[in-house]
């Protein structure tokens, strides 16, 4: 890790540590007023007696206690007028003390508050661990869809999300998450957003998106930024507000239907080489950025991914953002280019450990932002 990134790490993990802080004092907060409470009227009945009945301080307590508790025993001597107005008050006023008192304590031990702490508390702790980790804003039917590609790769996400009843799905299916509104900038800096590599957008409402976009360029400018949209005007306003991509599920499930009337089979073959998760064939993109290692291939020819791997070279994209399908194998191989294949996981494999030998270096994941 660079110091930079030492030092971003260090100031976000002060920043959850005042949120944990503030967490904690939230909710002992109410507990310290009752307990306070029932002291302060203790003092007062204490003083009272001392004052009103002439007792010790010992005959004091011992009558302010017995009182307090209703406990029913006897006075410790015959009280005045004045001192049984003074206990009437006193037990009135306790009732609500006691009341006040009890109510904090119910909820925070019965009601499942402490419960509520102690899982935010480690749930923070996780997120802290986390690096170059992807940021998911909602769990609707795009968000459960894209965890489920990440869990199934094993790569490192997390989930901000308010709706209760999700919550109770999130944990049950052990995801790390955040309960809070993703348009705040306190969830995004929670979620890890400086040490985060990419984010999704995939709020139902696009308003929302745009405010989560808008947040996450303005705190982390490298950030790839992918969002949904309902419409070609929240299209374009989610690109102006620094979005790198934006999806309109609408418009590709239309062309998708469309195509099934005219072109069932190349769509079915479309689904299953897409649908990673239930099925054994695999994208994979690979990069390199440095040819003029003299023992990295100049050509595609002379990388022989099929021969040597059995995966399929179906694509190549260029440094200038133009891509090339099925590529001849007389192109030559250049900086910042980026190579697409499809295969079976041990092709795939195959060929991560192929690429790795030749050049000396790691090729990109299955999920390269």
């Amino acid at each position: 890790m660079t110091i930079k990134g030492k030092i971003l790490h260090i100031l976000l993990f002060q920043r959850i540590k005042d949120r944990r802080t503030q967490i904690v004092v939230g909710y002992l907060k109410r507990l310290y007023v009752g307990i306070l409470l029932l002291i302060l009227t203790l003092t007062i009945g204490i003083v009272g007696y001392i004052i009103i009945e002439d007792y010790t301080f010992i005959e004091a307590f011992y009558m302010a206690i017995i009182t307090l508790a209703s406990v029913g025993f006897m006075e410790v001597r015959p009280l005045s007028d004045v001192g049984r107005i003074f206990t009437a008050i006193l037990i009135i006023t306790n009732l609500g003390v006691f009341a006040y008192s009890i109510s904090v304590l119910s909820g925070f031990l019965i009601e499942g508050n402490f419960r509520k702490l102690w899982e935010h508390y480690t749930m923070l702790k996780k997120i802290t661990e986390l690096e170059h980790h992807v940021i998911v804003c909602g769990y609707g039917r795009y968000g459960r869809e894209v965890c489920e590609y990440f869990l199934h790769h094993k790569l490192p996400f997390v989930v901000i999300e308010r709706s209760e009843a999700t919550i109770e799905e999130l944990k049950l299916a052990d995801i790390t998450f955040i309960q809070e509104d993703a348009t705040h900038d306190e969830a995004l800096e929670e979620a890890g957003i400086h040490k985060a590599r990419a984010l999704i957008a995939c709020l139902p409402d696009d308003v929302a998106n745009l405010f989560v976009v808008l947040s996450a360029r303005q705190m982390n400018p490298k950030l790839k930024i992918v969002s949904r949209a309902s419409s070609a005007k929240s299209e374009t306003k989610l690109h102006l507000a620094g979005a790198n991509e934006v999806i309109t599920p609408e418009t590709i499930g239309g062309f998708y239907m469309a195509s099934l009337t005219t072109k069932p089979d190349v769509v079915e073959f479309f689904r299953i080489i897409s649908n990673e998760t239930h099925h054994s064939i695999s994208f994979e993109q690979l990069s390199f950025d440095d040819i003029s290692n003299k023992k990295m291939p100049k050509t595609l020819r002379e990388l022989d991914i099929v021969a040597r791997t059995g995966a399929n070279l179906i694509g190549v994209k260029m440094p200038d953002g133009r891509y090339i399908i099925n590529p001849s194998l007389d192109l030559i191989l250049e900086s910042d280019m980026c190579l697409i294949a499809l295969g079976t996981p041990n092709q795939i494999a195959a060929l991560q450990e192929y690429c790795h030998t030749t050049t000396g270096k790691q090729s990109s994941t299955k999920l390269r932002f």
